[in-house]
């Protein structure tokens, strides 16, 4: 009972305000007690939306807790060549693969092909919803129907590789033309060479693709690159437009700045869309084509455009947000893994988190042969991303952040002081925080629902109906009590 939540609406603090943020700094630029107050801050209250592109560099590892500013503009300007390069590397893919495809006796258009009247394309895209906005089908969602349909004991047969599907398949559908009618020659150019060991799993310069003993996925290859092009391109003129009214700027851009944005990154068939729309796939496509060059382990895959989007409309320089982007990727991209280790994993810590917490709904989801809560696969991909709102996402991962930055410090363990004992850091607090959704909603699902889909169907229905603040204030509860033997 003295183990209070910071998360409570009697402790609840507000945001980390911009005066707070800039009293956090010694003369020299540098962060005062090693970041402590600073992420105790952001954990118990997000950060104020005015800042969060200064303050989210630090949260995602962009830049050290200890450094200096003078440390920080050299990493900066390090960071922007770094990205610069990538771009380049993906322009030259981009017109390679725009000559194949002349050659061939297809229009140079990276699109072009994909609307072909019969096309294995053309019917893929009349099965999912083109604006993600107007509807929740979409092709991640089918996939998951289909997983949970056909597979309802896949952390059971965990050892089955069998049972083991590519999340790949997912873009790999929708791209089926260009395998069949395209044979492209594999390109020559070293383009795809990870120079410096760049992986997200660590920041900056370390390697270690296959950490916590996971199995290294097989390494893509140049042609793998111009089948992403192409993907992304078709998920980017799909993204939906919650982000506006948090970017002002941005959502005011010049139709002049965003065609010419789109003309440089080979966007095709935007025509449709609203400048701001325009200018924001092209900055989606920017970063996530440099983000499968810089991790060719994991490329792309569907759901990635999920999470890139809030820090776009965040941070106003493209490789800002890339190297955001590449911080949060570094635990997020094992979701996109193609062996699925990471995923498996998550499902199998909300699973223990249920049957230690509620030994009755356990028994009733092994009954529905749903305790792998595969149910909560789409929540564990795009880390809630289609069931909270805009805004709640973002106080969602800011907290998650705070989290994973204070265990990336060492913070947790030496100088966390009292904010410990109410609420240890974990890394997996996203995890409790789904767990405490799903507890929320026992009565419901015990005394009514009696198959996987009708418990799959709850919890597509959530979307812009929880309370994150409640669902931390139930995680921390669920961490207090559960994490050590979890």
């Amino acid at each position: 009972g003295s183990l209070k939540s910071p998360w409570s609406w009697k402790r609840r603090k507000n945001p980390l305000s911009p005066q707070q943020w800039k009293n956090l700094f010694t003369p020299d630029g540098k962060l005062r007690d090693g970041g402590v107050r600073f992420l105790k801050k952001v954990r118990s209250g997000g950060v104020d939306p005015s800042i969060r592109k200064k303050v989210w560099p630090f949260l995602l590892g962009v830049y050290d807790l200890n450094s200096t500013q003078e440390e920080r503009d050299t990493i900066r300007t390090e960071k922007r060549n770094e990205y610069e390069n990538l771009r380049r590397k993906c322009m030259q893919v981009l017109s390679i693969d725009s000559i194949d495809t002349s050659s061939n006796g297809v229009d140079g258009g990276v699109n072009q092909g994909l609307n072909t009247p019969g096309s294995d394309v053309d019917s893929a895209k009349e099965s999912i919803c083109i604006d993600q906005e107007s509807s929740e089908c979409n092709v991640l969602d089918n996939y998951i129907c289909n997983r949970a349909s056909h597979s309802p004991n896949s952390l059971a047969e965990e050892d089955d590789q069998s049972t083991i599907t590519n999340l790949d398949q997912i873009p790999v559908v929708m791209e089926s033309s260009d395998s069949d009618s395209n044979e492209k020659t594999m390109l020559t150019s070293p383009l795809l060479e990870t120079s410096n060991g760049n992986d997200p799993s660590k920041p900056l310069k370390e390697n270690s693709s296959h950490t916590n003993g996971e199995s290294k996925s097989k390494p893509h290859t140049d042609e793998d690159f111009v089948t992403w092009q192409r993907i992304i391109r078709l998920d980017a003129v799909r993204a939906n437009t919650e982000w506006i009214v948090y970017s002002p700027s941005q959502a005011a851009v010049s139709e002049t700045k965003a065609r010419e944005s789109a003309e440089v990154v080979g966007l095709k068939d935007y025509d449709h869309l609203e400048p701001c729309r325009i200018f924001h796939a092209s900055r989606l496509v920017a970063i996530l084509e440099a983000y499968a060059l810089f991790d060719p382990e994991i490329g792309y895959c569907q759901g990635m455009s999920d999470l890139l989007t809030p820090i776009i409309a965040v941070m106003d320089e493209d490789h800002e947000a890339f190297w955001c982007f590449v911080g949060f990727m570094r635990k997020a991209r094992h979701n996109f893994r193609l062996d699925e280790v990471g995923i498996r994993r998550q499902l199998n810590i909300v699973s223990k988190i249920i049957k230690s917490k509620d030994s009755h709904l356990y028994r009733h989801l092994q009954k529905l042969e749903a305790e792998d809560c595969f149910f909560v696969y789409r929540m564990v991909v795009v880390l809630f991303r289609r069931e909270l709102t805009f805004e709640q996402t973002i106080w969602m991962w800011e907290v998650m952040w705070a989290d994973q930055a204070a265990i990336r410090a060492g913070i947790s363990k030496s100088a966390w002081g009292k904010i410990r004992l109410r609420a240890p850091p974990t890394e997996d607090l996203l995890l409790y925080a789904i767990a405490a959704c799903v507890l929320q909603r026992r009565k419901l699902i015990i005394e009514k629902y009696s198959s996987v889909d009708e418990i799959m169907r709850e919890c597509n229905s959530m979307a812009g109906h929880l309370d994150v603040w409640k669902l931390l204030d139930d995680a921390h509860d669920l961490v207090v009590t559960l994490q050590d033997k979890i």
